[in-house]
């Protein structure tokens, strides 16, 4: 079964809240996102130890598993664009297909263990870089190829819908 790719521009859930999950970035608490980040983890861990986390729920959805990968990779990518947007002056990030990386990286087969190890890895690790920006951090900026101007603020929401969405997406309580 293969998953239809999604050609959306999500950063609309920087100006309202999210239909599906109830997110608003409006109402994130900057100085708790390390923590919440942390807590968004430990639930796909949970997840990813039920017994049926490689059963995709019907035609065309990811599994636990597949979305296990995926925000660990969120929480990689989301590091790797923090840490250029600190270091660099108004870096443009380069384009990440998640949809072609699910297939390629084999998603569907990886030990979900493993990938439970590694998103908390990865998530506690972009949670630290998260804990270190301070003061006029916050409003420097980075772009994305197609010219979404973000900053690290406006970033680090965009991010945690990410994974808060898949949590839900996956009836997670996160």
């Amino acid at each position: 079964m293969s998953i239809e790719p999604d050609t959306k521009d999500w950063t609309w859930v920087l100006e309202q809240p999210c239909p599906d999950c109830g997110f608003d970035a409006a109402e994130v608490d900057l100085d708790a996102l390390p923590e919440t980040l942390r807590h968004n983890a430990s639930a796909f861990s949970f997840a990813l130890a039920r017994a049926d986390a490689h059963a995709r729920p019907s035609e065309g959805v990811w599994s636990v598993l597949e979305y296990g990968c995926h925000v660990r990779d969120v929480h990689r990518l989301f590091g790797e664009r923090l840490a250029s947007m600190l270091q660099s002056d108004d870096p443009e990030f380069a384009n990440w297909d998640q949809d072609q990386t699910a297939v390629e990286d084999r998603y569907d087969l990886q030990d979900p263990a493993q990938v439970a190890r590694d998103l908390r890895l990865a998530a506690d690790q972009v949670a630290e870089r998260y804990a270190g920006v301070a003061g006029d951090q916050w409003t420097r900026p980075g772009r994305r190829s197609n010219g979404s101007v973000f900053s690290v603020d406006t970033l680090a929401r965009y991010h945690l819908h990410d994974v808060v969405h898949h949590a839900h997406d996956i009836g997670a309580d996160a």
